[in-house]
């Protein structure tokens, strides 16, 4: 598996390539090569915008602005990257431990046969339930599923290399065989733990499973768990925090560089003004936030515009 750091920062320094090459297309390729603006002979503050975007603080330092003005972008870039470094490093930290602990504690044999021996009946302070509620934990066929890879001799008897548990009814005499295994990829790991069809897995589920009842909005719905399952799902909610802090952590990056470039077109024209004797023109910003409905926040981005 790709680590996470690896991932967010390469793909942050291809995205900050890409805004450059764009940047510059935009700027250098006008036709006022001299990047002047015939109006009013005042340069076109491209060049710190441009810096500031690429890197935060370069613009301020092109401008010769003081040195905590620079010092202030410079700063949150490194806070920003070794706070994607930091809480990625713990998020995979804590996915090493929690799959390694389900590779301890969850199996497919244990599976197989609490599939077969289930129980029945649910109870809930004295009273008896004999409703098919339970139905998820007692059979193995659901709505997901596993993958199991075969070796060797079992390669040869089932024709076939991959099978997913749906056939377990056929693989249920080689379930100790040394030619069958479990796929361990992204989603076993996410499965075992989060619907209640894999349940049976658990080393404890014999003698600790219980239920829980979970608000669905106009209804309510039975969650099946087992402490190692409940500790498992702890686990990877503390991961999946660090891995949004680390989200987070690029979304201040960012917002950084676009800071730092709209302070720069501000500082260039304002400091062009007073060596030229005339007021302060008008820099127009006009700044906002891109819709995603896929975000549980529906930001998706942000966009700006600078009219000067």
């Amino acid at each position: 598996m790709v680590r996470n750091t690896e991932h967010i920062l390469g793909s942050y320094l291809i995205s900050r390539f890409i805004l450059f090459l764009s940047l510059s297309m935009v700027l250098f390729g006008q036709d006022s090569t001299k990047l002047v603006v015939e109006k009013d002979s005042t340069f076109y503050p491209g060049k710190p915008l441009l810096l500031s975007l690429v890197v935060p603080g370069l613009g301020q330092v092109y401008n010769k602005e003081p040195i905590w003005k620079p010092g202030i972008f410079i700063a949150t870039e490194i806070v920003s990257i070794t706070s994607i470094m930091y809480a990625n490093k713990k998020a995979d930290e804590i996915r090493m431990d929690y799959q390694k602990f389900a590779d301890e504690n969850w199996n497919v044999k244990d599976w197989w046969n609490f599939t077969q021996s289930g129980p029945e009946v649910i109870e809930n302070n004295g009273l008896f339930f004999t409703d098919n509620k339970l139905k998820a934990m007692r059979d193995y066929v659901g709505t997901h599923h596993l993958t199991i890879h075969l070796k060797g001799d079992l390669v040869n008897l089932f024709n076939t290399e991959f099978l997913t548990s749906d056939s377990l009814s056929i693989l249920s005499g080689y379930l100790d065989s040394d030619d069958l295994s479990m796929v361990k990829d992204r989603h076993y790991y996410e499965n075992i733990g989060k619907y209640d069809q894999f349940v049976g897995g658990w080393s404890d589920v014999s003698t600790s499973w219980y239920w829980e009842e979970k608000d669905v909005g106009d209804s309510t719905e039975i969650v099946i768990k087992t402490p190692m399952k409940q500790s498992y799902l702890d686990d990877r909610y503390k991961s999946n925090q660090w891995l949004s802090f680390a989200k987070f952590s690029i979304s201040a990056m960012m917002f950084n560089h676009v800071i730092s470039g709209l302070e720069a077109v501000w500082a260039n024209r304002s400091i062009k003004n007073e060596k030229s004797g005339e007021d302060a023109k008008k820099v127009d910003l006009d700044l906002g936030l891109l819709f995603n409905p896929s975000n549980s926040y529906g930001v998706g981005g942000l966009s700006f515009q600078v009219n000067f």
